[in-house]
């Protein structure tokens, strides 16, 4: 299991060293900078985007800008922001936290939610709760992420005056101690709800489809002719086989959490780094985005490496093929 573990740390650590790579490349090749940006777009000066050029090593061949920046980052150094002139990694810290917030929240609900909705609407297949069940999961589905913000916020803000129409605290009331958590709360049932409806349906699809395929396999078929109880079969071995697609949906879901919620936290105004991001590509602010990406390669390799692991305690073949 060790060596099985140390594999996939050394396969996360090049796929981030290439994330980082690739990123990096792109990012400098795309058209426009921030030197034309800071400069002005409607009249730039050329003299003003030389000197930011030259202030931000924007002049210096792409490799060995590339080069700069591994040195840099080997030390911790993420660089400073262009458009803030503040360091990248204070900046990441200070969005990190109301987005791991709200996505790990509707992340672990729609997973528990899905779950339990897709598993018992297997076992009752063909029933008139699963019809209606896969309907509804079809729907939500197929709503825009944005769309349904938007009607939550007008039947919960507008119209019944029951929850905030966004942010994460409220600026004016000051709150400390319990009644400021319980003000983030608040803040953040909205949002939530919104990732946890359009996330549970692939949840729900997933567990339904793996409980029945796995309820259909022969080996099921003999445990049963055995006399063996629906509920010891299920538990013993249904379960631990139809959770393993479940357990690959949730770590892709944590894997891109930073860029999934991106278009829900400018719906909310939720202070988080998707639309951070954003900003950033807006700006053409290249040490703030590669800070970012950063921290999305790694999220996902991390994420990877522990679905992996996961897969291989749940299923010994993994680890030992």
């Amino acid at each position: 299991m060790g060596r099985y573990i140390g594999k996939r740390i050394l396969t996360g650590a090049l796929t981030v060293l290439a994330a980082i790579v690739l990123s990096f490349l792109l990012i400098h090749l795309a058209p426009g900078d921030p030197a034309s940006i800071l400069s002005g777009m409607d009249s730039p000066s050329p003299e003003m985007e030389e000197a930011l050029r030259v202030k931000y090593g924007l002049d210096q061949p792409l490799l060995s800008q590339l080069w700069t920046y591994l040195k840099n980052l080997a030390q911790g150094d993420l660089g400073e922001s262009i458009s803030n002139s503040r360091p990248v990694a204070e900046l990441i810290a200070e969005r990190l936290g109301p987005t791991l917030l709200l996505s790990l929240t509707t992340a672990v609900l729609s997973l528990v939610l899905g779950t339990a909705l897709g598993i018992y609407c297997a076992r009752r297949a063909g029933s008139k709760l699963d019809a209606a069940m896969n309907g509804v999961s079809y729907l939500f589905d197929s709503m825009p992420g944005f769309w349904l913000g938007m009607m939550l916020i007008l039947i919960f803000a507008s119209s019944l005056k029951i929850l905030p129409t966004a942010g994460m605290v409220d600026l004016r009331g000051g709150y400390t101690g319990f009644a400021h958590y319980m003000d983030v709360l608040k803040h953040l049932v909205l949002p939530g709800l919104t990732l946890t409806l359009i996330s549970t349906p692939y949840f729900f699809r997933i567990a339904r489809s793996s409980v029945i395929q796995v309820m259909s396999e022969d080996f099921i078929t003999t445990l049963r002719a055995t006399g063996m109880s629906e509920s010891r079969i299920f538990n013993k071995y249904v379960f631990k086989n139809a959770i393993l697609p479940t357990v690959t949906v949730f770590g892709i879901t944590l894997a891109y959490i930073f860029t999934g919620v991106a278009v829900i936290e400018i719906v909310f105004s939720w202070p988080g780094m998707g639309s951070f991001m954003l900003k950033a590509i807006g700006n053409r602010d290249y040490p703030l985005l590669m800070g970012i990406y950063l921290i999305l390669s790694i999220s996902v390799a991390v994420c990877m490496i522990v679905v992996d692991v996961i897969y291989a305690f749940i299923d010994p073949r993994i680890r030992y093929s």
